[in-house]
């Protein structure tokens, strides 16, 4: 189980809110323990629990998100929410939350404060929680999307997802990507125990020695990364960076899935392809990077490596980074990739045909 900083930050504020019990609060802080990756022996001590009890939260947690950690016997009296704020919420629970909220995906706590917002009805997180549980509703497990403006958003998700599940014989698949603006900062402060990341919470903690980028791709085929840092990320860093990832495929058919950033088709990465027919590039829907496999493995380098990291340089940062894809590639393995085209274009559709339903009953 890996926690996103939006999960864990609600599990905190139930530790530190008044009106949950402190048998609530144990319960979230055996889950915010067991994703530090702690011994369960040591969160029986910590908990003052009992093995099974420490299993049985966890189990709770990762089946039903911070609602299953509540007393079910005790809970509150069934608020009388209207059923148009009800239909609103499971609307709103199955698409990307607006641009202004800042979430990459819903909890509990943040979609029961929007409604309030801006619907001037009060709900509670503990309402928005049940109503998410009857219908089989977990956003904290499920990726959420943007809807993309791409007039041929259909057209690439299925040239993408081809390659993904059906590559063309013989041929290298390759995702490409870059991590722009990685910090290199060092810790003045500890790291408390279920500090769940101090970047985003202590900034005045920490001593900033510079930035650079990683541009990376992944072998769809093997799992293997082959990644280089770079102080910038021009379209002439990216040609020299593709040119150096192509040595490692020669003679071979070549299909790159990359996102379609003014750097990735200047004039000379242009003339490029053309003098390398072998190479095609297959560029991500506008406001689509979730297609591409690259974003994966950089949000899991970023909680196994980076976002917890102490740097008393960018050059210790780089050899991090280096020493990681090195790791990674030891024991590298394949994403699986199972969603086909047409349930990716079903979920979009829904999505979309769920807010105009929404707007029209709230228009």
């Amino acid at each position: 189980m890996e926690l996103s900083v939006k999960n864990i930050a609600e599990l905190r504020d139930m530790i530190n809110d008044r009106d949950i019990s402190a048998n609530v609060a144990t319960r979230a802080r055996i889950v915010l323990w067991h994703n530090e990756r702690r011994p369960k022996k040591e969160i029986v001590k910590l908990a003052g629990v009992s093995l099974p009890t420490v299993n049985l939260w966890i189990s709770r947690y990762e089946s039903e998100g911070s609602a299953g950690l509540l007393d079910r016997s005790r809970a509150a009296p069934r608020e009388q929410v209207p059923a148009n704020i009800r239909g609103r919420i499971l609307a709103l629970t199955r698409s990307t939350p607006p641009v202004e909220t800042g979430l990459t995906h819903w909890s509990s706590r943040e979609m029961a404060k929007y409604v309030t917002r801006t619907t001037g009805r009060s709900v509670s997180w503990h309402f928005v929680a049940k109503l998410w549980r009857e219908n089989g509703l977990q956003p904290w497990r499920q990726g959420t999307f943007k809807i993309s403006r791409d007039p041929d958003f259909a057209d690439k998700v299925m040239d993408i997802v081809a390659l993904y599940l059906n590559p063309p014989e013989g041929a290298v698949v390759l995702s490409y990507g870059e991590k722009t603006q990685i910090q290199a900062l060092d810790r003045t402060q500890p790291l408390l125990p279920i500090d769940f990341d101090a970047t985003e919470k202590r900034t005045h903690d920490y001593v900033r020695h510079g930035t650079t980028n990683l541009l990376a791709t992944l072998d769809v085929g093997t799992g293997k990364v082959f990644g280089e840092c770079r102080p910038t990320r021009t379209g002439g860093d990216f040609l020299d960076f593709i040119k150096k990832a192509m040595k490692l495929h020669q003679d071979k058919e070549i299909h790159i899935v990359l996102d379609n950033l003014s750097t990735h088709t200047t004039p000379d990465v242009m003339k490029w392809l053309e003098d390398n027919p072998k190479i095609t590039f297959h560029f991500t829907p506008k406001g689509s990077s979730w297609i591409n496999q690259i974003e994966t493995w950089f949000d899991i380098i970023t909680k196994q490596s980076i976002r917890r990291g102490t740097f008393s340089s960018v050059k210790a940062l780089i050899k991090q980074i280096r020493d990681y894809i090195e790791h990674w590639n030891s024991t590298a393995k394949p994403f699986t990739w199972t969603a086909t085209a047409g349930e990716i274009l079903a979920k979009v559709k829904l999505v979309e045909t769920n807010i105009k339903k929404l707007v029209a009953n709230n228009g």
